[in-house]
């Protein structure tokens, strides 16, 4: 069940997290109407200073909400504009139904994609691929069988951002394989997670990861 008008929400800043780290709610706001696809929520609070807190567009958040029945529902969401009413209220995406859940998440969201993606392994041999899947915590791509790769092995990766509204960003990160997979065609299926990654860098994936499930929605 979504959030309601009026409903109460607290959140982090996805941005904010470390992998692994148990889950702080340091903000809150209320859901004021919405529009489309939005909801459009209050000024943040900063639940400990007391502060407004005013987020920029694509910051990714973690929410949790509780029900008539006091039950606590979390779901990820992203901001995604401004509304300039009586007093200016912040546009969040609403989640898929279908993503709420009633236990906290950790992992980040992931999504089936096809970037490009250049590849720099520890003999120092550099490839092109192209992913399978990529989300805030790592990606998974497919390559040459013929490419001289490990399990444990580091990477230094590039990866290629297109969004909706026509620009390119480029991400950097190093990764560390976990799972190496031989497809039927001979080609690797190599999965990686992140293992040192900016904060900017990471959230600009997580941004491309919010565009793309709601392409999926959309169709």
């Amino acid at each position: 069940m979504l959030p309601k008008i009026n409903q109460m929400i607290q959140f982090q800043f996805v941005a904010a997290l470390q992998q692994g780290e148990e889950l702080e709610f340091e903000y809150k706001t209320r859901i004021a109407d919405e529009r489309g696809d939005d909801f459009c929520v209050e000024m943040f609070i900063n639940e400990r200073t007391g502060r407004f807190q005013r987020p920029s567009v694509g910051d990714a958040l973690t929410a949790v909400y509780v029900n008539e029945e006091g039950v606590k529902h979390f779901f990820e969401t992203q901001v995604t504009g401004f509304v300039n009413d009586t007093v200016q209220l912040i546009r969040i995406q609403k989640p898929d139904p279908s993503a709420i859940t009633k236990t906290q998440r950790r992992n980040y969201l992931r999504v089936a994609a096809t970037l490009e993606i250049a590849v720099l392994t520890p003999q120092g041999d550099r490839f092109n691929a192209l992913t399978d899947d990529v989300g805030g915590g790592g990606v998974s791509f497919i390559c040459e069988g013929s490419t001289k790769l490990e399990e444990a092995n580091p990477l230094d990766c590039w990866l290629l951002l297109p969004y909706k509204n026509g620009s390119l960003e480029h991400a950097s990160f190093q990764a560390v394989i976990v799972r190496l997979n031989t497809l039927a065609t001979g080609r690797l299926h190599v999965m990686a997670k992140f293992e040192s990654i900016t904060d900017s860098d990471r959230q600009k994936i997580i941004r491309y990861c919010f565009e793309r499930q709601l392409d999926f929605r959309n169709r």
